[in-house]
């Protein structure tokens, strides 16, 4: 069995190193990238199960990095490492692709529950058919999502957000538990982010997104799956 690979794209080759010292102390293997075009290069070949990603780099930044990433279809975690609390660039960090932000300077034991976290979450999903009706299935497995047959286009937290939803269909779920549930107790932004991504969700699974069929708004509340959707 392939051994569970971070990949840590960082240019400052102290913090690189440390870093990969935290990682490979909780028995993970870990790989490291100088560039962004290196990093890119390294996902690739190596297919990581995870990638910690500083945003300022001297070739391509971490926003672009990740955008790239995404674009190429690969979702894998990303956990992004900054020096700016700027907190739009927090939710810019996110809207790109980002699973989760990490302000400098960190403890290394912040930085390895990060890591944990978002390992634990985006390989412990499970497979889960929705129902008969509504058309969607959801393979945590290989982290792909289905309607009608046909393969979504997901990224990153996007994939979780709709795991969560179809997990209890009918539920409605408060904003501040979905935030909770799919980024993280410790995650520092604001529940702004969940609507977010409701929003791309619809886009990319209603077939008519200003009136949802499968992602309904329960008002005061927050949102809820219908699984009787057709």
């Amino acid at each position: 069995m392939r051994a569970t690979t971070v990949l840590v794209i960082e240019d400052d080759i102290r913090l690189r190193e440390t870093v990969q010292l935290y990682i490979e102390h909780e028995g993970l293997r870990c790989l490291s990238a100088g560039s962004g075009r290196d990093g890119i290069s390294q996902i690739q070949r190596f297919r990581p199960n995870l990638v910690v990603l500083d945003i300022m780099m001297p070739d391509l930044d971490g926003f672009q990095i990740c955008q790239q990433v995404r674009a190429a279809g690969c979702f894998i975690p990303i956990l992004m490492l900054t020096a700016r609390a700027d907190e739009r660039d927090r939710l810019y960090g996110l809207s790109v692709g980002a699973d989760d932000y990490l302000t400098k300077p960190f403890s290394a034991k912040e930085l390895v529950a990060r890591v944990k976290s978002l390992l634990r979450r985006a390989y412990q999903v499970g497979y889960r058919d929705v129902s008969h009706t509504s058309g969607i299935i959801v393979d945590g497995f290989t982290r792909q999502a289905y309607r009608g047959g046909q393969l979504l286009d997901l990224r990153g937290k996007e994939f979780d957000l709709l795991a969560q939803l179809v997990e209890s269909p009918g539920r409605a779920y408060s904003r501040e538990e979905l935030l909770d549930r799919v980024w993280g107790y410790d995650f520092d932004g604001d529940c702004r982010i969940v609507d977010v991504y409701i929003r791309k969700l619809r886009e990319k699974i209603e077939l008519h997104p200003a009136n949802p069929e499968y992602i309904q708004t329960v008002w005061g509340v927050g949102y809820r799956f219908t699984a009787g959707a057709k």
